[in-house]
């Protein structure tokens, strides 16, 4: 029987979008998800971050905004909703739109954890205990054809492991093309492999890591599962500082230079054993990155 990774693979496509809504109004949310689509990338991912959007509501407006896109979580929290609600949510979504939306699930952070009123200490086994709780609920709707697959959130093998056992893959994140290489080899074949990559279109290397750092690198280099997945990779203390790293950090989680360049990196990840990279732009000026997407569209298709 084959692993449910190969129909998440099928869904989501080659080449997706991530990108954080949370700032935009829900009319620019929506004409955002008209240009991913009519771009031809084939999912966008968004995050949901403590103060921002609620993750299962939004995939809703963007599943309304649009076609054909499929919409992912990268990912909904945890610590956000209980298992019956992340469930019988995804249940209901799956139903409204088949085959357009995936549930992806993480264990999130300390931080955001501990500021909802839960306890970060066992992160994996919090992990495990939810998706027994969601594998147990009950639901009276109607069952929806196909059901909406699940991915999470995973960078070690413990849990790369589990995404293999209890989901249909995973959802790298703040990752170098040689995690890619790893995650699949614990993988397996089977599920699929869903990796976030940042990227900076310029040419000009400084200008691009400054813009990195400013908007990337500066915020996760702070947060100790980012610190120890880099650190197995062989990043040092010297890499990792709280600036933003290196350039040798910077450089190896953030594509920057042409079109051309990003797509380089794209294939990298693909070759390494990607099935789907979704492609974070980072850009100095403010607002979402409508022109930078336009402009990466025909070398990553």
């Amino acid at each position: 029987m084959a692993h449910a990774g190969r129909e998440a693979a099928a869904t989501l496509g080659p080449i997706g979008v991530w990108a954080n809504l949370d700032r935009a109004r829900a009319a620019e949310v929506r004409a955002f998800a008209r240009e991913v689509e009519a771009l031809a990338f084939g999912a966008l991912w968004y995050p949901e971050t403590l103060d921002g959007k609620e993750a299962l509501s939004l995939a809703t407006l963007l599943l309304d905004a649009t076609e054909r896109l499929v919409i992912a979580t990268g990912i909904a929290s945890i610590w956000a909703r209980d298992a019956m609600a992340a469930a019988n949510g995804a249940r209901a979504i799956a139903d409204a739109f088949p085959g357009r939306f995936v549930l992806g699930l993480g264990v999130s952070h300390a931080p955001s954890a501990s500021a909802r009123g839960h306890r970060y200490d066992r992160p994996y086994e919090s992990m495990v205990a939810y998706l027994d709780a969601v594998d147990a609920t009950r639901y009276v709707g109607p069952a929806p054809a196909p059901p909406a697959p699940r991915v999470l959130a995973a960078l070690g093998p413990r849990m790369l492991r589990l995404a293999a056992e209890r989901a249909a893959g995973a959802h790298p994140y703040f990752v170098p093309v040689a995690h890619t290489a790893v995650a699949r080899d614990v993988l397996g074949a089977g599920p699929v492999l869903a990796v976030e990559q940042g990227a900076v279109l310029e040419t000009d290397a400084r200008r691009a890591r400054e813009i990195a750092r400013a908007a990337y690198t500066r915020r996760y280099l702070g947060l100790e599962n980012y610190l120890a997945s880099l650190r197995r990779l062989g990043f040092a203390d010297a890499d990792l500082q709280p600036d933003g790293g290196s350039d040798a950090l910077v450089d190896a989680v953030v594509a920057h230079g042409d079109a051309a360049a990003i797509a380089a990196r794209v294939n990298e990840h693909r070759a390494r054993g990607a099935d789907h990279v979704c492609v974070q732009v980072f850009r100095s000026a403010a607002g979402l990155p409508v022109p930078e997407l336009r402009a990466l569209a025909k070398a990553l298709a």
